[in-house]
């Protein structure tokens, strides 16, 4: 009997704590972690304030979790798309295009992974933990682009800064993408990344070429 009262109170605390976040991650997309409030997550949820309490300590740790949520899903798609590749080079295309297209389908996603830049350009972090850990899901998600560029013959480091710049050639195209800058210049975001791709891809083959 106390077995099975701990299990229902365990699930509604569960499908409680779910409805928290699911508020949050909308309030969280209308207002940014500067805008928004634990008044206006509760309001949504349908809670007062102090029942956040019994799940989150502070707004930040509402945020660090629905973002866990979201790179860890990242994690899982880039996972998927690199398990269908043949080879090191499918799979390091695989891996950064996967990372592209699951934030240009998702897009208050990529705004929720930039909350450093909430309320201007002045970083605001969730807390030494918090931060290193979400930056652990996100190394996790992309960590496939280099261990494919170490299979291709990279070096460790060249294989990491290979990492850094797709991340950051992907948000950036992602970024025009999603302002609609992209077609000022009458180009797809997709196809540059492609393009960008062929381009890594195709220098790291010609290193591994026997002289």
């Amino acid at each position: 009997m106390a077995v099975r009262r701990a299990a229902r109170q365990q699930a509604v605390s569960d499908h409680k704590r779910g409805l928290i976040l699911d508020a949050a991650r909308a309030v969280f997309s209308e207002e940014g972690l500067e805008g928004a409030s634990l008044r206006a997550i509760a309001t949504r949820a349908g809670y007062t304030p102090a029942a956040l309490y019994f799940h989150f300590d502070s707004k930040e740790a509402i945020y660090a979790d629905v973002l866990r949520t979201s790179l860890r899903a990242l994690g899982r798609h880039v996972s998927e798309a690199v398990s269908e590749a043949q080879d090191a080079q499918a799979k390091l295309r695989a891996a950064a295009m996967a990372f592209f297209w699951f934030y240009a389908e998702n897009p208050r996603d990529l705004d929720l992974g930039f909350y450093l830049f909430r309320g201007g350009m002045k970083p605001k972090g969730l807390g030494r933990e918090r931060d290193e850990a979400l930056n652990d899901d996100l190394a996790i998600a992309l960590r496939p682009i280099s261990e494919a560029a170490r299979v291709l013959g990279a070096s460790p480091m060249a294989a990491e800064l290979l990492m850094v710049d797709t991340f950051a050639h992907a948000t950036g195209l992602l970024l025009l993408l999603h302002t609609g800058r992209i077609r000022m210049f009458g180009a797809s975001a997709a196809e540059r990344m492609e393009a960008y791709l062929d381009g890594r891809i195709g220098a790291l083959m010609q290193d591994a070429k026997p002289c």
